[in-house]
């Protein structure tokens, strides 16, 4: 039987796919990042973990084709992370903050965009093209996020929206996010589409 939320998760592939010809058609934008910044500490702690992780070095060239198929797969490892994985925090996890991990039956946000890192990069996407981002939510909460960098601009697979959306069709602040060249090192965001809102917890 399929559950109502397998029925909406349905329906939101099927209207990602069906905007496919938007997505191809509309500008592109990408995410202007700055300089070298600090690297999250839950990140640092998961390089120290698993140090190959964060060894990935992606030579500097254009990003990734956006193929239909590519969008395909996007939809389809956004949803699938999404559903498999059942939210909690790390500190009904693990019993402390900011540990980032691949997920097993839960994980917090990040956990979510590690798997679908490793999944697209499973499916052929350099890792220079999915870059763990760091976002502040309205409510001023941080937030981690997938950004896949694309020629036709950079898109957002979040556990928190079963879309796949433009990085400024969402309702977050960026912060950081991984660089293209050095899965070890991260760049500053600039973005000011937000106001500054109070720091959370992730950083």
């Amino acid at each position: 039987m399929i559950t109502g939320r397998g029925i909406g998760l349905i329906a939101a592939m099927a209207l990602s796919l069906a905007s496919w010809t938007g997505t191809a058609n509309a500008g592109r934008s990408f995410m202007p990042t700055g300089n070298l910044t600090s690297q999250p500490v839950g990140h640092y702690e998961f390089c120290q973990r698993l140090p190959n992780e964060c060894n990935e070095r992606t030579p500097k060239e254009a990003p990734i084709e956006l193929t239909r198929q590519l969008w395909a797969e996007m939809i389809d490892i956004n949803n699938g992370v999404n559903t498999r994985v059942i939210p909690r925090t790390d500190m009904e996890i693990w019993g402390k903050e900011e540990v980032w991990s691949y997920p097993g039956r839960y994980g917090d946000c990040e956990d979510y965009a590690l798997e679908k890192r490793r999944e697209l990069m499973e499916k052929g996407v350099p890792a220079g093209d999915v870059l763990l981002t760091v976002v502040r939510q309205p409510n001023g909460d941080g937030h981690a996020v997938l950004t896949v960098h694309t020629s036709l601009g950079d898109y957002i697979l979040d556990n928190l929206e079963p879309r796949v959306l433009a990085w400024t069709d969402t309702k977050y602040r960026y912060l950081k996010r991984q660089s293209e060249t050095d899965s070890g090192e991260w760049v500053s965001v600039r973005d000011d589409r937000a106001p500054t809102v109070a720091v959370g917890s992730v950083r």
